[in-house]
Parts: C-alpha cells; structure tokens; sequence
C-alpha cells in the first residue's frame, strides 16, 4: 500500500512539474535544467512521503504538534492503551504490533517496579458494551413503574479473561503510584470522596491526565441507609457537581461507602447522572486479597476493590499492593483491563 501510495504521488508531482515548467524554454540546456528540477522535485516528494507514511525507524511517523494527540497531554495513550494507539485516537501501526510493543515495554517497567512477571495483555475493548443488570440479590424493588434504578454489580459480563482494578477514597497520594501504573500501563478507575482527596485536587487531575477516570464515591464517606433521602442526595449530587468542576466531566459511576446502600441511594444517584453502581468481589491489600465470592477466585469480569493507603494503614505501600496484587491477577491468568470500556 505505502508503495503505491508513493507511486501515485510521485506521478502526481511530475504531471504538476510539468505543467509548470515555462514555455519558453526552447534551448537544449534550458530543457534539460528543466528536467533535472523536476526529478529533484519528484525524488523529495518521494522522500516525504516515505517518511510521512513509514514513519521513522523504530516508531511512528512524526505528524504535525498534536496531530495524533487524544485527550492526555501530547496525545498520550491512555493507561492500558497499546504503544502507538493514543487516547482519543487510532495507532498508526496493527494492534497486533502494538501490542508486541507495548508488552515490551511492560516487561522492562515490570522488572524495575519488581512486579513477578510482566502483566498480560487485555483484549481489544469490545465494540459494543454488554448490558449491565443487578446481580441476583443485590437489586433494589423500584417502588413505582418505570423508575430503572442503576443496577448494582460485582462483576461484568465477559468471556474474556479480564479483571478491573478500582481504587476509592483518595487519602494517600503516592507519587510513585502514578509514575508505577504509567510505566506498566495497567488501567485503573478512581472513586473519590472529597473530604480526602481536598488538601490536593492537582494529585488526581496529573491522574486523570494519564487516562484514568474519575468516579464518584461522595463527599464524606457516610453510611448511606442511615441518611434521609436528601441527605443522601446531598452526599451524592453535590459530589457530582464538585468532580465536574474539577475534572470537568460528570461521572457516571457510583460507588457507596462500604458498599452499603438502600432504595432512597440508588434513586438519589439516579437524578444526578449516575447509571450504574459496581460494587467488588475481591479487595486487594500489600501482602494479601480478600475475597467476597465463596470459591475465593476470580472470575471473568470481577471488579477488584483497593484503596489509596499507605504505611499509615497497611503493611506497606500502594506500589507494595499494586506489586501483590498483579501477582495474583496475572498467575491466574487474567489480564487488566479499563472498565469504562465496558460499562
């Protein structure tokens, strides 16, 4: 195809040269500067195109500034993304290759991180998402026709063997934590409460910088049922309003503080833009997984549950959980993959 591409540009450029070139010229030499002019032409014409459609060795093309750019800073691939296929955009090279690329790049991220093995690659995301519904026993009768109250879920409807990782709260803001999960280019989903995360919005915009998305996970981190309906709403809404000012986009998933929640929690979320509530069926630790499901494995779709902790309430660090935690996900076989492509 680039060869046939040059072909017709190259003919192109020539037709153009000539069409140009003075009438006047009668003499023998002025022919055949002529000539000469337009092979020169030609050849950098050819050249240009070679470059702009190979690319150089070893990476792809360089467009014009922000050309292939998504909405990261310099069009940079969101977390998870294969190398060569920016947020926002198409990658100029196969997503075979750029997988080979990117899991390249893991394995060298994977041995400075001190992971075990080097993450597996998650499938392409699907071209249409699946339909979330409650799971069994988790659902909430709605009081009157027509409500369609936000299912509540633990896990996603998938074949493939993928996993989402999620993180709530926002108290600890490790540093190494963003430059860990850019490097390893594991996708992750942030539900925030604003009463920890508001000494450092900045922390979580360089985040939401890198690909992540921000979900909702309320104000205070309240127990839910206990609330009124307002209360709640409050907790809820006034949540939404502060994540879109600050991130500038309005979530649509909500998370409630330790998981609990009644009909007045889904039907306030519900009249602030929330569409659907995933809840966990395993929550990661530094040295160890708690499991909510009775074989205590995973599961194809399972939503992993973390916070952002560090040596003041764990056994370690958020790199120590992310360095366990990928053990366990990767030695059962599953990769990681970006929930908001799915849900």
């Amino acid at each position: 195809m680039q060869l046939v591409r040059q072909k017709e540009q190259k003919e192109a450029a020539g037709a153009h040269i000539a069409a140009q070139a003075p009438r006047n010229i009668r003499s023998r030499r002025g022919r055949r500067c002529a000539a000469a002019l337009a092979t020169l032409l030609v050849a950098a014409v050819g050249s240009g195109c070679a470059s702009g459609a190979g690319g150089s060795a070893g990476g792809a093309g360089h467009g014009r500034p922000g050309e292939h750019g998504g909405p990261g800073e310099h069009g940079q691939a969101a977390p998870g993304a294969p190398d060569g296929q920016k947020a926002g955009g198409a990658g100029t090279l196969s997503y075979a290759e750029q997988t080979r690329r990117t899991q390249a790049a893991r394995a060298v991220a994977a041995k400075k991180w001190g992971l075990a093995s080097t993450p597996l690659a998650a499938p392409p995301a699907p071209a249409a998402k699946p339909e979330i519904a409650n799971r069994k026993g988790f659902e909430i009768e709605d009081e009157g026709e027509g409500e369609n109250l936000p299912p509540v879920f633990t896990t996603v409807p998938v074949k493939d063997r993928v996993v989402f990782l999620t993180m709530d709260d926002g108290s600890e803001k490790d540093p190494d934590l963003l430059r860990m999960m850019t490097e390893l280019k594991i996708p992750y989903t942030a539900f925030l409460s604003d009463y920890v995360i508001n000494d450092n919005y900045g922390y979580f915009k360089r985040m939401q910088d890198r690909g992540v998305t921000i979900q909702n996970h309320t104000l205070n981190h309240p127990y839910l049922p206990g609330l009124s309906y307002e209360e709640q709403r409050t907790e809820i809404c006034d949540q939404q309003d502060k994540l879109a000012k600050r991130y500038g986009k309005r979530p649509t998933l909500f998370r409630p503080p330790y998981g609990n929640y009644n009909h007045d929690t889904l039907r306030a979320a519900k009249t602030c833009g929330v569409r659907a509530v995933p809840l966990w069926t395993a929550e990661a630790y530094p040295d160890h997984m708690e499991w909510r499901e009775w074989d205590r494995d995973l599961h194809p779709g399972d939503i992993v549950l973390t916070h952002f902790r560090g040596r003041d309430d764990w056994k370690g660090t958020m790199p120590d959980m992310i360095r366990h935690a990928m053990k366990v996900i990767t030695d059962k076989g599953y990769a990681v993959a970006r929930l908001e492509d799915y849900v």
